[in-house]
C-alpha cells in the first residue's frame, strides 16, 4: 500500500520586536554604557540636575565637563534618539501590525533615528537663533545648557520604560500613556525653566505661552506628521 505524505506548509511567525536580536543587542549595549557613564560622570550629572531644578549657574569651577564627559553626554543624546525610535517601532507595531511585514525593522530603526537626530539639531538651531535675537548670549547659553541636561536625564529615564514596552506584551493604550507621560513631564520642566530664565513683567506670561506653543507644541505635531509621511513613503518605495 502506497503511503501518501502530506506536506503541510508552516505558518510564518509574525515579526515581534522582543524577538529581534538586533534590538536586544542595542538595548544591552545601551544598558552597559549607561551604567559605565553614570559611574564615571555621576557627580557631574547630579550637579547639572541640581542646577536645573534650583536655577543656579555653574559657580563651582572644579565641576566642569571634561573631554571624556562630553563624549559620554553625546552618547546619551544618541541613545535618546535610539530609544525614541524603538518607542515608535512599538507604537506602530501595535497600531498597524502588518506594517512590519512590508518594511525591514532595521530600515525603520535607522530612519526614525535619523529623524530624531534631525529634530534635535533643528530645535538646537531654533533655540540658538531665538535666544540670540531676543534674550542675549547669557540667557541663551544658560537655556541650551539646561535643555541639554534635560535631554541627558530623559535618555537615562527612558531606558527601563522602553524595556517594558519591548519585552512585555503591553496594550496600545499603555504605550500611548507612557509616551504622553514623558512628553508632558518634559514640557512642564521646559516651561518651568523658561519662567525662570525669560519671564519678565514687560512681556508677561501670555507672551511666554505663545512662544512655548510655537517652539514646543507645534514641532511635536510636525514631528508626528513627518513620521506618518515617512511610513507612507517607505510602504510605497519598498
Amino acid at each position: 500500500m502506497m503511503k501518501i505524505w502530506a506536506l503541510i506548509q508552516g505558518v510564518p511567525i509574525p515579526y515581534s520586536i522582543k524577538t529581534d536580536d538586533g534590538i536586544t543587542i542595542i538595548l544591552l549595549v545601551c544598558f552597559v554604557c549607561c551604567a559605565y557613564i553614570f559611574g564615571q560622570s555621576k557627580r557631574f550629572l547630579l550637579y547639572q540636575g541640581r542646577n536645573f531644578i534650583l536655577h543656579k549657574e555653574r559657580s563651582n569651577l572644579f565641576v566642569t565637563s571634561t573631554s571624556a564627559e562630553m563624549h559620554y553626554l553625546l552618547f546619551l543624546l544618541l541613545q535618546l534618539c535610539l530609544l525614541s525610535s524603538i518607542y515608535w517601532m512599538n507604537y506602530f507595531e501595535k497600531a498597524c501590525p502588518t506594517f512590519f511585514h512590508e518594511i525591514s525593522s532595521y530600515l525603520l530603526l535607522g530612519t526614525y533615528t535619523l529623524l530624531s537626530i534631525g529634530y534635535l539639531l533643528f530645535k538646537w538651531i531654533l533655540y540658538s537663533l531665538i535666544g540670540w535675537i531676543f534674550y542675549g548670549k547669557g540667557n541663551k547659553t544658560l537655556w541650551l545648557d539646561s535643555y541639554s541636561t534635560l535631554l541627558y536625564y530623559l535618555s537615562l529615564a527612558l531606558f527601563f520604560p522602553i524595556l517594558l514596552l519591548v519585552y512585555f506584551d503591553l496594550s496600545f493604550t499603555f504605550i500611548v500613556i507612557i509616551g504622553l507621560f514623558f512628553l508632558i513631564i518634559t514640557k512642564i520642566l521646559i516651561f518651568y525653566k523658561w519662567l525662570k530664565l525669560f519671564f519678565n513683567k514687560k512681556d508677561g506670561v501670555l507672551t511666554l505661552i505663545l512662544y512655548f506653543c510655537a517652539l514646543e507644541i507645534v514641532p511635536c505635531f510636525i514631528y508626528y506628521r513627518v513620521l506618518i509621511l515617512i511610513n507612507d513613503v517607505l510602504l510605497i518605495k519598498f
